[in-house]
């Protein structure tokens, strides 16, 4: 007990009526209602009854105690009685007395929220009662339980007369007890009828409150089985919603492709109409016969001239579209950028100075030499015209970069070789920034530029497993980055093209196998090998020209096959006689391919049509001096 009240003795029946008093009174004060009071003041009373009637007296002490976080009422009875037997058997509730010693204990046991009881034969009886102080009650300390126990103490029970007590001591003592045990069964029914009652409104509120909850469950039950309707219905229009905007979006993306693709259409018909005007007024003033022969080779310069513009332009379109015929071989960024840098002067003019930082050690990537090249000026020629002619252009070359994220693409922590070009010009603004790499988009004057350039640099970059990106300010300047994958193989050695060669017969009556399946480029491709000197043999597809090697080459000193035709191509041809004749080179032609733009790696020599004469006498001239004429069978040729 850490905080004693009071204490008092039971040594007369009286005292057990005064113990109940003080005990419903303390409990009062403690903020207990009058069920726990009546509940408590039963207990104790009951506790002390036994230690009068058992053990002729004892004593009570009155105090507060902490348990569990806050204060309980603590009741202790005590008695130096002679201790109650078959204990044990009284508090499992298996003892019965004839005095109603068990049913006193187990009760009082009943009421409180802790119940202790000590016993020592000979020796006594200690009782003790805790009741937890009502949820919300200030803690009594200090001053306050000063005050508690004055008015405890203050209300204490005034003892009889001593002279009434004298003359009429067993008189008032019978007529006090039955009084007492009146007022207290009076009392006693009155909390009960009060228990009662409340106990029956408790109930009754109940089980109103259990009508109420089965109504709201009903009511709910219905609410959700709607509401579970509602949904349904919901994400079905939903599913349908979205199954109509998958299907608008499909068509809204079919849209924007045909509009690319007309603009597209539209800007190529646009070129090859010009270049074909050319061309055919040239053809036209070629076929007069009294033609001075300087404007003859005047026009023959301007069919040569447009069918190299037309070349270049169709292979911008395959470089935007990542479907061009690469040649992928290991080089030197850096170096190659110097070579460019000295050749740029003539292209961007003596106003823009021109930088270029490059590394010491070589920055090594694995691509086509000449579209890295292109690429390069067409990015260059781009700068110049962004800076009217005047200001300075750097290109940088960095070595072990990683590749950022690029227009909503991860990055790649690589290393690639960056290639930079930076110029001082008017920069890009943010609503042309997005569009800067789509084929014939242009803001500069007609006649000014394609579109195509930096077309050919962002197809390049992709097809090369790198990208492009693009960094600008207006009024300050723009800065395009090439990213390429950076390797760690030496450079390829670089053939040197025979420049002298033209196209004087350079065969000598070689054999040489034509696969052409386009009749019109077969008849004018034998003719073009026969005015060089070769000995063709043209068939018109890759089953019949193995057909007609067999196995040893017939004599046959090249093939030169076409690339797309029907049932077996030109590649599995090449593939089949590597195989089969190794000593027999392949030359593949082709003007598209999209197996050539997908397999770079495949090891035959190509020509891109258009070709000229000069080409395919170089070629040839080159692969058949490389290899070992054949030994067999000389003569199968026919």
């Amino acid at each position: 007990m850490r905080w004693p009240l009071l204490a008092s003795r039971v040594e007369h029946e009286d005292d057990i009526v005064t113990v109940r008093q003080r005990v419903r009174r303390l409990a009062e004060h403690l903020g207990f209602g009058i069920q726990d009071q009546t509940r408590i003041a039963t207990a104790v009373s009951e506790i002390a009854r036994n230690a009068y009637g058992y053990a002729g007296g004892g004593r009570v002490e009155y105090g507060l105690d902490e348990e569990n976080g806050g204060q309980s009422l603590v009741i202790r009875v005590i008695d130096k009685g002679p201790g109650i037997p078959h204990l044990d058997e009284i508090l499992e509730g298996r003892y019965r007395s004839t005095t109603g010693l068990g049913i006193g204990i187990t009760g009082s046991r009943r009421l409180m929220d802790r119940f202790e009881i000590e016993t020592d034969p000979g020796k006594g009886t200690v009782a003790t009662f805790a009741k937890r102080l009502p949820y919300g009650t200030e803690s009594f300390t200090g001053k306050r339980l000063a005050t508690l126990a004055e008015d405890v103490a203050r209300a204490r029970t005034e003892e009889p007369l001593v002279a009434l007590r004298e003359q009429n001591r067993e008189l008032l003592r019978s007529l006090a007890e039955l009084a007492e045990r009146e007022e207290e069964a009076q009392r006693l029914n009155r909390e009960l009828a009060e228990t009662n009652r409340g106990v029956v409104a408790l109930h009754a509120e109940l089980e109103d409150q259990a009508e109420r909850l089965r109504e709201v469950g009903a009511s709910l039950e219905t609410q959700v089985a709607a509401r579970t309707a509602e949904l349904a219905e919901a994400n079905a229009r939903l599913l349908a919603e979205a199954v109509e905007r998958e299907r608008m979006e499909q068509d809204l993306r079919q849209s924007q492709k045909l509009e690319a693709v007309g603009q597209l259409t539209g800007g190529v018909a646009h070129d090859f109409n010009n270049l074909l005007t050319i061309i055919r007024s040239s053809v036209d003033f070629l076929r007069r016969p009294d033609l001075p022969e300087e404007r003859r080779k005047r026009y023959m310069d301007a069919v040569s001239d447009t069918v190299d513009r037309a070349a270049k332009l169709t292979g911008q379109l395959l470089a935007f579209a990542r479907r061009q015929s690469l040649r992928p071989e290991v080089f030197d960024a850096g170096e190659r950028l110097r070579g460019v840098a000295d050749m740029l002067d003539t292209i961007t003019g003596a106003r823009i100075r021109l930088m270029v930082e490059v590394p010491d050690a070589a920055a090594l990537v694995r691509a086509d030499v000449n579209q890295f090249e292109t690429a390069v000026v067409n990015a260059a020629v781009n700068a110049r015209d962004a800076m009217d002619g005047v200001g300075t252009l750097t290109m940088r070359v960095l070595a072990g970069q990683p590749m950022p994220s690029i227009r909503g693409h991860g990055g790649s922590r690589g290393p690639f070789v960056a290639v930079s070009l930076t110029d001082s010009g008017s920069g890009i603004p943010a609503d042309v920034l997005g569009r800067i790499f789509e084929p014939f988009f242009t803001t500069k004057a007609v006649g000014r530029g394609t579109g195509l350039g930096l077309s050919q640099v962002f197809g390049f970059a992709k097809q090369s497993g790198g990208d492009v990106d693009v960094a600008s300010a207006v009024g300050e300047g723009t800065t395009f980055t090439l990213y390429l994958p950076e390797v760690s193989d030496g450079p390829s050695r670089m053939p040197v093209p025979d420049r002298d060669a033209g196209v004087a017969p350079s065969g000598q009556g070689q054999p040489v196998l034509l696969v052409e399946d386009n009749l019109e480029v077969g008849r004018f491709c034998a003719q073009i090998l026969e005015d060089l000197g070769y000995a063709p043999v043209w068939v018109v597809n890759a089953e019949e020209a193995l057909e007609r090697l067999g196995t040893d080459g017939a004599g046959f000193r090249a093939v030169f096959s076409d690339v797309v035709m029907p049932g077996m191509g030109g590649i599995e041809l090449a593939k089949a006689l590597r195989i089969r004749i190794p000593n027999l080179p392949v030359v593949l032609a082709s003007g598209y391919s999209h197996v050539l733009a997908r397999e770079d790696s495949h090891g035959f020599e190509l020509l891109h049509k258009p070709y000229s004469a000069a080409q395919i006498g170089r070629v040839l001239g080159r692969v058949i001096a490389a290899s070992p004429p054949p030994v067999h069978n000389r003569g199968r040729v026919s």
